[in-house]
């Protein structure tokens, strides 16, 4: 189930970050270089956030090492 939960969230978090950009596209007045670098960066950033957040609510978190 843990695994639907990150596909439907991926999917949204890719909706979300194309929106942001084509957001700060917009307030810039210009399309910006290397589009595809800044769209992966806020879709990693959102993911990094994202992601550790349905682990520790499914609680299916990273066992501790040494501990």
């Amino acid at each position: 189930m843990e695994t639907l939960y990150f596909v439907v969230v991926g999917v949204v978090l890719y909706v979300v970050a194309d929106k942001l950009l084509d957001m700060i596209e917009r307030r810039r007045g210009a399309r910006l270089e290397q589009r595809t670098i800044w769209f992966f960066g806020i879709l990693l950033g959102l993911a990094l956030v994202v992601f550790p957040l349905i682990q520790r609510i499914s609680g299916q978190g990273a066992p501790v090492v040494g501990g």
